[in-house]
């Protein structure tokens, strides 16, 4: 084996320790400020400015790239429900990055169990969601929707988990019936590129530029809790749309 292909094998290991010492470092001391703010910031939107700078932070040591595409299908001046596939663990920086608006995670109980980590999404009004217990699951929507009514827009993984192969995996219908019960726009996208990254069960993370699209917003208002399934499948349709047109690299429309 020649020097040149030692290097190739060894370097996303270094690589991929270097990032998860940073990541274990910087979550620690801006966690630690994330909470100090949370103090201050009734409204929750400075600690998600810390949550921005922590994502930045990341994607800059990763090397990581992003590309937008579609913000002129953001909806301005009112809340919203951001609905996307999930394909890693590096999506969570990705967005941060890439939303330019305020915005509050519905995400999973066992993220807010983490030490400090957990702490400062709480600080951040981030919402969490344990589907193991649907009464609690339900009073999650529940507080979700008085969110939205306060004026913050809330970001869903529809697919409720990431995906195994890269591909968009069937849909909870948790997030449809918080979309008919707010009845705010629902803003469809997609991710491409972070499976590429960090796949699911892979320990090593690669260097890879990452896509973001935004589709038209769809309105949950034309749809009542027993049509929500029709608005699954309009949402669902337009992430694959989207998708699938960045996998073929067509980045505009």
């Amino acid at each position: 084996m020649t020097v040149l292909a030692k290097l190739g094998r060894v370097l996303p290991f270094v690589h991929t320790v270097v990032i998860c010492t940073w990541v274990v470092c910087i979550t620690v001391v801006l966690g630690i400020v994330a909470i100090v703010t949370s103090y201050f910031s009734k409204t929750g939107n400075a600690v998600h400015w810390v949550a921005k700078i922590w994502g930045r932070a990341i994607l800059l040591v990763s090397l990581v790239k992003v590309h937008v595409h579609g913000t002129e299908h953001l909806v301005r001046g009112r809340s919203v429900i951001f609905m996307s596939n999930h394909q890693s663990n590096f999506d969570i920086p990705v967005f941060f990055c890439a939303l330019p608006v305020q915005f509050r995670w519905l995400a999973k109980a066992e993220l807010f169990k983490i030490p400090i980590f957990g702490r400062g999404m709480r600080g951040a009004g981030y919402i969490s969601i344990d589907r193991s217990d649907r009464r609690s699951a339900m009073a999650s929507l529940t507080r979700a929707a008085e969110t939205i009514r306060n004026g913050a827009s809330v970001l869903i993984f529809p697919e409720g988990t990431r995906t195994k192969d890269g591909s968009l995996r069937d849909f909870k219908k948790g997030g449809f019936i918080l979309a008919v019960d707010a009845g705010v726009p629902v803003v469809p996208m997609a991710v491409y590129g972070t499976f590429d990254i960090m796949p699911r069960g892979s320990l090593l993370i690669r260097r890879r530029s990452v896509h973001i699209a935004f589709g038209p917003a769809i309105d949950a208002a034309d749809y009542t809790r027993a049509t929500k399934d029709g608005l699954m499948d309009a949402v669902r349709d337009a992430i694959q749309e989207i998708l699938d047109r960045l996998r073929a690299g067509q980045t505009r429309g």
